[in-house]
Formats: structure tokens, C-alpha cells, sequence
């Protein structure tokens, strides 16, 4: 992966972890002694990564507070502050397009805590993102997508779930208008054309959204 731009979508609320989110922005979650979105910032620094936006909503200026400039990661932090209102991730990403450049990009939701490597990441010329899926979670049985021959399919049975990580480019994005949308309606459209591709990871991966799925992190379970 060569990207040099990259999100860290860090907006939302978290609400199944209250009451810890109620002062905490979800981002900013120690485990195992560590923030969870300064697990991403270490990553995309050694991956090469310039310029890395983060979003921000739900007391963004934690954030701002902690993570500051990204000088100490050898990164340069812009915020793409959304207000009290979350934009959701497509309206999220779009509204910060302007600072991720006209080559792909890479999108990293910073609830997810994973050992996958992003310069595992690659996009194929003819796709619109490249999204990582794992196999489907508890918490998540039914799955997001098929994949077959490298494509994310609707045909199929849907055995993976999107990882909350991926190379994007902007035309994913092309006649949206600001505001508050979800992505999935702009990934199923380049499934529809087939631009919409996928890789399958096996390894350590979870999406960080209860109590007790922090507790059997920090646990190491």
C-alpha cells in the first residue's frame, strides 16, 4: 500500500459504553495502557503516512487535547470537526475529502483494535475501495458481504463483515452533497458495477463497542 493520506473516523458517540464514553470520546479508550486511536497513529506512521485527517463530533476537543498536531508520530493531524452532530462515516469522509488528496486513501474506523498490517491493503485500478473483511463476529452473525475472486459480491452467502478499514478513492463519492449519509449505499452502488473489491483477514481483530468486549481485550482474552 503507497497511500499517504489516511481517516481515522473518531465522530461517534458510543453509546454501549456508557457510562465510560460519557466523558471519554470513544477514540481515546485506553487498552492495555494505550488510547485505541494511537494504536492507528503508530501504524500509519511507520507505514509512511503524511497527513492523516480525523474527524470529530462527540467531545471532539479531547481529541484535539490529546492527540494535538501528530508531530510526536512524525504525522501531520488535520480535524475535520462535524459540531454536536455526527455526519455518519459517508457524510464524514466526504466532508473530508479536500484534505485527502486525489490519490486512494486509507479509511480506518478507530474503534477497531487489530494486529492486520496496512500495508497488507492494496487497490486493483479499475476499483472504488478495497475493503478488509473478517469473519463474521458474535455480534454480528448475519455478515455484511460475499467475496468471490477478489470482488464483494450481493450473490453468495454474506459470511464477512466489513473490518472498519480500507483504500478508498474520492470518485466513490461522486454526486453526494453534504450533510449526514452512510456509506453502505455508495458501496453497494460499486458492488453494482463490480468496483467494489475486498480482501479476507483471519488474524486478531475486534470492533471495540461494548464494556465487555474492552474487558476481554484488556484481559487478553
Amino acid at each position: 500500500m503507497s497511500a499517504t493520506h489516511a481517516i481515522l473516523l473518531a465522530a461517534g458517540r458510543g453509546e454501549r459504553m456508557r457510562p465510560l464514553t460519557d466523558s471519554l470520546p470513544k477514540a481515546l479508550v485506553p487498552v492495555r495502557g494505550k488510547p485505541l486511536i494511537v494504536y492507528h497513529l503508530e501504524k500509519l506512521a511507520r507505514l509512511g503516512v503524511q497527513s492523516v485527517v480525523i474527524n470529530l463530533a462527540w467531545l471532539g476537543s479531547r481529541l484535539r487535547e490529546t492527540l494535538g498536531d501528530g508531530a510526536r508520530w512524525g504525522l501531520s493531524i488535520h480535524y475535520s470537526d462535524e459540531g454536536s452532530q455526527a455526519l455518519d462515516v459517508g457524510g464524514g469522509i466526504f466532508n473530508a475529502l479536500p484534505w485527502l488528496g486525489s490519490e486512494p486513501f486509507l479509511v480506518v474506523s478507530s474503534d477497531i483494535y487489530t494486529a492486520f498490517d496496512f500495508a497488507d491493503l492494496s487497490i486493483a485500478p479499475q476499483a472504488l475501495a478495497q475493503l478488509l473483511l473478517v469473519p463474521n463476529p458474535e455480534h454480528h452473525r448475519t455478515g455484511d458481504f460475499a467475496l468471490i475472486d477478489g470482488r464483494i459480491t450481493a450473490a453468495g452467502e454474506r459470511t464477512f463483515t466489513y473490518g472498519g478499514i480500507g483504500l478508498f478513492r474520492a470518485q466513490l463519492f461522486e454526486d453526494c452533497e453534504p450533510g449526514r449519509f452512510a456509506l453502505l449505499p455508495l458501496l453497494e452502488r460499486a458492488m453494482g458495477t463490480q468496483r467494489l473489491h475486498g480482501q479476507l483477514y483471519r488474524g486478531p481483530w475486534t470492533n471495540v463497542g461494548t464494556a465487555a468486549q474492552l474487558a476481554a481485550l484488556q484481559s487478553g482474552a
